[in-house]
């Protein structure tokens, strides 16, 4: 950390430059002491990464941020705020505390919270924060925490865990076995410490081979955030061996989306319907967590198709996704098409063969408007676009 960011006048300087061209302020530089225009430059671009991600950090005075790359590694606010309450207690530890958003958080809800970071730079820079944050319950550690849960003999309520991908795993299929650290290996030293585990993963990972890594797992939480899924959450409990709950969450600006279902628990078979009066997509935590006939039977909708995760009813029902009234359905081709006489439109495809960009191009519909067309697969297998509004 190099302090003399801090000075008045560096801080005026950051903030004033927030939408300036980057490549002409290096070509510039600057003139201050002690600071190189670099270094200024970085703060700018990872200050800018905080605007909407981090408000807390962004609108607070005096923040030293790390590298933009930490804080694209980040949970956001929203998603460190969703996690936090699904804990809570006396103590809980952090192993991989990085930036540390989640920590601060989590303070909120437990009396001690304690954060560890490999990275001396960031434990560095995280401690600072906290101070200027008035996060006074967390004890940050420059170490390793594995290392540190082994030497200190503490025990905790909670332990939570955001393991990383190793550089050399890219391209691979996402394993926690290849994560740092390994937590399936360690699993049984953390439980040694604490009956609850809490573990972040990337989206990536595939829930079934999650679930085949570990054990005593109560719930997974899918998070989406304005439909788009950030992270995985896996809730696991000492000696716990029952059903897993599987809780899905897309959380917009002004409500939550959330559905829920037991693991493999689906017995009903999925009726399927042609499309009747009115369309629904589930939201992408949905589509993530594959509870394709859970939403089917719990809410009593008709699927299309068995892979084209598209639902229908003759009545409109408070849906965790897009609802659409239907228009019109026609067979997929050109001729039918023409009929339609449609320039522009919103295009989405599930299950079927051909992508956005190439059916855009074939009908030459143009983006936009109020009509959203589905292009996708029906109960008899046939290919047809779905002509519909919003509901």
């Amino acid at each position: 950390m190099n302090l003399d960011i801090l000075n008045t006048e560096i801080q005026n300087f950051i903030s004033e430059n927030l939408n300036a061209d980057i490549t002409k302020l290096l070509l510039k530089g600057t003139s201050f002491d002690n600071v190189d225009t670099k270094s200024i430059i970085e703060q700018i671009e990872a200050k800018n990464r905080c605007k909407s991600k981090l408000p807390t950090w962004f609108n607070s005075k005096n923040i030293y941020y790390p590298n933009k790359l930490n804080i694209e590694q980040t949970s956001s606010e929203i998603a460190a705020k969703y996690k936090s309450e699904l804990v809570s207690g006396d103590s809980i530890i952090d192993l991989t505390g990085g930036f540390g958003v989640d920590c601060f958080y989590f303070s909120k809800r437990f009396k001690n919270v304690t954060h560890c970071e490999l990275n001396t730079e960031l434990s560095n820079i995280v401690k600072y924060n906290y101070q200027q944050l008035s996060a006074n319950n967390i004890d940050v550690f420059h170490t390793d925490g594995i290392k540190h849960l082994k030497t200190n003999h503490k025990k905790f309520d909670w332990i939570y865990i955001d393991p990383s991908r190793r550089h050399d795993s890219k391209g691979k299929v996402f394993f926690l076995k290849d994560c740092l650290p390994n937590v399936p290996e360690h699993l049984d030293v953390l439980f040694n410490i604490s009956n609850n585990i809490l573990i972040k993963t990337s989206p990536l990972l595939d829930i079934s081979v999650g679930i085949n890594e570990l054990k005593h797992i109560k719930a997974i939480h899918v998070v989406a955030i304005n439909n788009e899924v950030k992270e995985l959450l896996w809730e696991l409990e000492n000696n716990y061996d029952n059903t897993i709950k599987i809780k899905t969450v897309n959380i917009k600006k002004k409500q939550k989306e959330t559905f829920s279902f037991v693991f493999n628990s689906n017995k009903t078979p999925t009726t399927y319907s042609k499309p009747l009066s009115y369309l629904f997509e589930p939201n992408s935590a949905i589509l993530k967590s594959g509870g394709f006939n859970e939403i089917s039977n719990q809410l009593n909708v008709l699927k299309l198709h068995q892979h084209s995760h598209l639902y229908t009813t003759d009545t409109l029902i408070d849906f965790p996704g897009r609802a659409f009234k239907i228009i019109k359905v026609v067979s997929y081709n050109k001729k039918e098409f023409k009929k339609l006489n449609i320039t522009n439109a919103n295009l989405t495809t599930r299950n079927f063969p051909e992508t956005v960009q190439q059916i855009r191009k074939k009908l030459k519909i143009k983006d936009g408007g109020n009509l959203y067309l589905f292009f996708t697969t029906d109960n008899t297998n046939s290919k047809i676009i779905i002509v519909c509004q919003k509901a």
